[in-house]
């Protein structure tokens, strides 16, 4: 990864987002970060120049659900840098219930864990096809890979990503573009803790656990390639 790179992270304001710009800001690297939340956004950037040798972030907040700003965000993204070499697809959402869930929340799972990202890929990609390079990750979940129980809405957006994720990393080999479905069990987010985790925050996977798989995962020859990576809490295996 050199200083030069162009990294775009959804959901970065917070838990896995957050580390994995915050690793990103480490290597050097234009960011270009997402999320609704302004104000947790711009002290973000705060912090990160403070800490980091890096250029100041391009920032954007709005709600993955509107894809009108997805493209303006990208187009923007890509007159300023002129190029895309990373993009985390992070932004995500949890809410509880299998038959017992409300369509409207089932729906807006589906929008924000799997038509989003989908979004990003249909801005992103082609640009990564002229460059014949660059790196994906889709942060997909345990859920993605295991329906659970009262998680059906969850499990399916999830499932949702990691075949769609599939599918890019087998069409998108030939063009040097690198595609990779993270799928984490209980990670210590604010995320976890909304969706009832029963572990301690320690017994959990921590987000920087899943900075360094990317980390790991950009060290890699050329010539390789990961479909995907399931990580699990120690406490969670039966």
């Amino acid at each position: 990864m050199t200083n030069k790179a162009v990294a775009i992270i959804t959901g970065a304001s917070r838990g896995i987002g957050k580390t994995v710009a915050e690793f990103f800001a480490n290597a050097g690297c234009q960011l270009v970060l997402i999320a609704r939340d302004k104000e947790k956004l711009e002290k973000l950037s705060n912090d990160i120049q403070k800490q980091n040798n890096c250029p100041a972030p391009m920032l954007f907040a709005f709600d993955v659900e509107k894809s009108e700003l997805i493209t303006n965000c990208i187009s923007q993204s890509l007159e300023a840098f002129g190029r895309i070499d990373v993009l985390v697809n992070n932004a995500g959402i949890y809410l509880e219930g299998t038959s017992s869930i409300e369509p409207a929340n089932f729906k807006k799972q589906l929008a924000i864990n799997l038509t989003a990202p989908f979004e990003f890929l249909k801005q992103v990609v082609p640009v990564m096809k002229l460059q014949q390079s660059g790196a994906i990750f889709n942060i997909a979940s345990r859920a993605g890979k295991v329906g659970f129980s009262e998680s059906g809405g969850y499990s399916a957006s999830k499932f949702g990503l990691v075949g769609l994720s599939e599918s890019f990393y087998r069409e998108l080999a030939p063009f040097g573009i690198s595609v990779t479905a993270i799928c984490p069990g209980w990670v210590n987010t604010e995320m976890a803790y909304v969706a009832g985790t029963p572990l301690k925050g320690q017994e959990m996977i921590q987000a920087k656990d899943i900075a360094k798989t990317i980390e790991y995962l950009l060290s890699l020859s050329p010539g390789a390639r990961v479909k995907e990576i399931i990580l699990e809490s120690a406490k969670s295996i039966h």
